[in-house]
Formats: C-alpha cells, structure tokens, sequence
C-alpha cells in the first residue's frame, strides 16, 4: 500500500506540474504586453523576462509542450507500467472472482483517474486561475520557462526551426502585427466600469474622447444667429449693454455686417482702455480671428487650437460665410457633457405643455430632434441639407415662414409660433398621439 500512495502522490506531483505548463502557456498568450510593459517599467523583472519570452513565442511555445510531453510519457508510466498491475495484484486479493479480469479493470480504473484529475489538475484550473490574473501569474513563470528553455535548448531550436520552416511553406508571416480596434478599447472601459474600475462618469467621457474623430464643427459650434455680435458702427454704450448681457470674454467684430468680421475683441482689453481713460476703438483692439471649416472634426480642431494657442475660431462653410463659433468650452461640452454657464440659468430648448405639445427652440441641432422626436425626420438625404429645425421647416416649406404657418412631417404637426426677424424663433411641435 505504501508503494501504491507514493506512486499516486508522484502522478498527481506531476498532473500538477502539467498544469503550471499549462497555467504558464494561457497566461503568457493572454497577457496585455502595454500592462506587461508597465509593469517592467516599474521594475518588474518577472514582467521584462516575460516580453522576452513573448518575443519569440516559437521558441516559448515549444518549451511548453516539451514539457507537457515528458511529464505526460512519465505519468502514463507511472500509472500504466506499475501502478496498474498493483492495483490489479489487490483486486486479486480482495475478490478473487475478478483474477482473470483484474488486469483490465485495474487499468480503467487507473487510465479513468488520471484522465480525470489531468482534466482538472492538469487543464481546468490552472487556465482558469491563468485567466484571472495573467500579467501575474505570467511574471512569476518567466524564470522558470527561462530555466526550462535553456534545458530543453538543443530540442527547442530543433522544433523552433521545424516550425518556422512549415509556416514559411504555408506562406505565413511569422509575427503577425497585433492592433487594438477602438471597438476593443471601449469595450475594456465597459468592462472596467462594471468591475469598479472605472466610474460611470469617467467611462463616459472616454467613449466620448473615442468618438470625437467623428465630430464635426458644425455640431458643436454656435449657430451664428446665437453670436453676440460687435459692430464697429455701435455706440459705447450698445458694445457696454452686450458685453454685459454676453458675459463672454471675447467678442467677433464686424464692419456693416457679420460676413466682413474685423477680428475679436477682448473684454481684458476693454476694460484696460477704460481703466486707463482711453476711448475704446474696437477696429484697434481687435486681434485677427482663427477661422476653421465646419467640416473640421473635433480632433483636429483641438489640435489646431493647441498649435496656434487660441480657444476660439469662427467656423465657415463651404461657401465661405460665417455659419458660427466654435470654443475651447464646446470641445469641452463635447467631452463632458454640458456645463452651466456661469451667471445665467439654463435655457430650455425643449418644454412640453399640458395637452403634450412641445415648445421647441428652432435651433436645435439635428441629433437632439432626431433624439426627442423619433420618426419625425426620416428623408435622410434632407438631413444633409440642414443642421437646425429652423433649416428644415424653411426647406419643407420652401420659403421663409411667416408666424403661424404650420406644416406635416410623418404625423408630426409643425407650427411655428414666433420669428426673430428673417429668423425662426420658436416652434410649437405636437406628436402624433396628441394631435
């Protein structure tokens, strides 16, 4: 019985050996090499031999399964060439009507148990250990895989060598270059959200950082109906009034009207003027204006910004008008969501009435109508035409509204309450199910 238990105690020692093989193998090809490489920069050596290691899988790979090679040829001895006929000598023993078969059923006993603790021992556990933390358990094993490849040289380079010649027959490329999908990436800061990694808001805004390559100007800038203007042609104290209701700091001027913009102005610089009792001139103080296209994705906005040090740029657009302005704060906005503006309330764009009307801003961008009200805009190729209500009820229509005209849109009715000007101000828009 003695020899029995040490025989098992070594097939289970060695069962087990497989699975740090196994555990060794999982883990380094499931190993992130940024979080290895951090980890080797704070100086981790574990980590630095295992990018080693990952450097010439071939050659990792091949030690590996040299290992779980020898180690299952051992345990296959161990339990075939002499655990199996002791286990048959006491089925003999203790029931001697099973002499003629012990030998049989002594090896289905023996092939059954190693065929199941090597499943679990030697395959189970340890992959699903190796997959819960690999970038550890990797850094751990390097050494070792180190020793064990050294050992195993003569053979690993004979199977590195073997192997590197079929895939060169099979037309394979030997490193494959890895790249990681914005897909990926958003769906680890998920990941990380719901492990507690990272906070709601914080995985937020990095999905937002990922999608703003996909951000037009055009969606974040200030429409140019909304710009508070400075006109060279106003007195001081009409600039005085609008700076004040404004409260920006910078101000586009333009002589006679917004398409001959002269520059920004300054309220520092203003006030410097005033402080030093000099009439303010508004042509001298303003400084010339960055201009950007409205088909300029936020990226490359934020990139221009920090080239040229501004944080505001009149947008264009094809036909080379002032269609809007654009700022640091609107990227911002972009990434972060919307900030209160300090000193005024927030203004409502969308407010719903009692009998399920909705009063609506006129200009409301085309993500927001299509958000609040689903079905009511479906001609996609209209939508390129416009990028406000205001722009699709003039399109629809034909001309210019006149207060209290109204029209149809896929059930929703449209009735346009008031205009600013040549401009439409306020919309009263009534759903389907209201009407």
């Amino acid at each position: 019985m003695n020899h029995i238990a040490t025989e098992i105690v070594i097939i289970l020692l060695l069962l087990l050996l497989n699975g740090v093989f196994a555990m060794t193998e999982l883990a380094m090809m499931s190993s992130r090499r940024a979080r290895l490489k951090a980890l080797a920069d704070g100086g981790d050596k574990g980590a630095a031999s295992a990018l080693t290691l990952l450097e010439h899988p071939t050659n990792f790979l091949s030690s590996v399964q040299i290992g779980i090679t020898l180690v299952g040829i051992l345990a296959g001895a161990f339990g075939g060439a002499t655990l199996a006929s002791k286990i048959a000598r006491l089925l003999e023993s203790f029931a001697p009507a099973l002499t003629r078969q012990a030998d049989t059923v002594a090896l289905g006993i023996v092939v059954t148990a190693i065929t199941f603790f090597s499943l679990i021992l030697g395959e189970l556990v340890p992959k699903r250990l190796a997959l819960l933390d690999p970038e550890r358990i990797a850094s751990r094993a390097a050494a070792p895989m180190h020793f064990v490849a050294w050992l195993a040289a003569p053979l690993v380079r004979t199977l590195s060598a073997c192997t590197n010649l079929t895939l060169k027959l099979l037309r394979v490329p030997r490193r494959l270059r890895t790249t990681i999908s914005e897909e990926e990436v958003a769906g680890m800061v998920r990941e990380g959200m719901q492990e507690g990694v990272f906070q709601p808001e914080e995985g937020a805004m990095i999905e937002s950082v990922l999608s703003l390559d996909r951000i037009k100007v055009r969606d974040i800038m200030t429409p140019r109906p909304r710009i508070a203007w400075l006109s060279t042609e106003q007195s001081h104290d009409e600039v005085w009034r609008k700076i004040v209701v404004g409260n920006h700091s910078q101000y586009p001027v333009f002589e006679t009207s917004p398409d001959h913009v002269i520059g920004l102005v300054s309220v520092k610089s203003i006030y410097a003027n005033l402080a030093a009792g000099i009439p303010v001139d508004l042509r001298a103080l303003s400084t010339q204006a960055e201009v950007v296209s409205e088909q300029m994705n936020a990226i490359q906005l934020l990139r221009q910004f920090r080239e040229q040090r501004r944080h505001i740029a009149l947008v264009t657009n094809e036909f080379g008008g002032i269609s809007g302005l654009v700022t640091m704060v609107d990227l911002l906005e972009a990434i972060v969501g919307d900030l209160p503006d300090a000193g005024h309330p927030e203004k409502l764009h969308f407010i719903t009435r009692p009998d399920g009307s909705i009063l609506v801003d006129a200009l409301v961008g085309v993500e927001e109508l299509e958000e609040h009200f689903p079905g009511m805009i479906s001609d996609e190729d209209s939508i390129r035409r416009f990028s406000t209500l205001a722009g699709f009820i003039c399109i629809e229509l034909g001309h210019l509204p006149a207060e209290g005209e109204s029209l149809e849109s896929n059930g929703w009715r449209i009735e346009v309450l008031d205009m600013d000007g040549h401009r439409v101000d306020k919309v009263l828009v009534t759903p389907p199910s209201a009407s």
